[in-house]
């Protein structure tokens, strides 16, 4: 071979492995571009979904709106808001308050053990009962069902006083108070089953809708507002009042839980 040949030879064997080098810079370069193009669609997407999330936990929840509707004062209550539910004979001299949240287990308990005496004393006109309403289980166990049902029973009371009484002992029985972690009180389906239980509201085709229609979602928070500002400084349910007094049972710290401490301590109140 010739020394021209040799060096045309090398030449080609160059400019091949320059065509082939100058190939793979395209390819890495196109490769790199579409990496590059991919990390930024992915960041773009994780932004974009982190950004949804921040919007969707900013956005305000049902029960924030619900502070904006207009507030429709059930019947049968009283004062500014329509907080002040009283029932009971006017003539009885004395009224007993008792605190209650609707998520309460120990409310249940009170009411299940010393309801039935309440109910006798109420026929009796021994007392006047005031109802306050807390939801601050809603907070303490994530949910709903609180306010919830205290919408229902303001409703229930729209529908008459009685009817309010026998639902609330209705919620609070042994067959239907759920566990308080338990938020089954947020869906209208089991309140409104709860109710067919009450036969004044079984038949009420208003106490239906409101229920559905949230007409008394606004008062339950009104009433939630009313026992964090309560002058009796209850701080947590159950808890009954007369003269302005927390009344105890036994262990001196507590409620009164049997028939025989509430009985004891009412009637410490009203000789006294």
């Amino acid at each position: 071979m010739s020394k021209r040949n040799s060096q045309a030879s090398k030449q080609a064997a160059r400019e091949r492995i320059r065509a082939q080098q100058e190939a793979e810079r395209r390819r890495e370069k196109r490769k790199r571009s579409i990496l590059v193009g991919a990390s930024i669609l992915g960041v773009l997407a994780i932004a974009g979904g982190v950004s949804y999330a921040v919007m969707q936990n900013n956005k305000p929840g049902y029960w924030d709106e619900a502070k904006d509707q207009k507030l429709v004062k059930p019947a049968n209550t009283s004062g500014a808001n329509g907080t002040t539910v009283i029932v009971g004979k006017a003539s009885a001299k004395k009224t007993l308050k008792i605190y209650e949240d609707p998520r309460c287990p120990i409310c249940a308990s009170f009411e299940q053990t010393v309801g039935p005496t309440v109910e006798k004393d109420l026929k009796d006109g021994k007392y006047k009962v005031q109802f306050v309403g807390a939801t601050f289980l809603d907070n303490s166990f994530p949910g709903e069902g609180s306010r919830n049902a205290m919408s229902a029973l303001g409703a229930a009371l729209n529908v008459s006083p009685d009817a309010f009484l026998a639902y609330k002992k209705a919620l609070y029985s042994t067959d239907n108070h759920p566990a308080e972690q338990d938020d089954k009180f947020k869906d209208d389906s089991y309140l409104l089953k709860i109710a067919n239980e009450v036969p004044e509201l079984k038949k009420s085709a208003a106490f239906k809708k409101a229920v559905e229609d949230g007409t008394y979602d606004r008062w339950a928070l009104e009433v939630s507002d009313a026992f964090g500002d309560n002058e009796d400084k209850v701080e947590g349910t159950p808890a009954v009042v007369m003269n302005g007094k927390q009344l105890k049972g036994a262990d001196g710290r507590n409620a009164p839980m049997t028939v025989e401490e509430f009985n004891k301590a009412v009637d410490a109140e009203i000789k006294g």
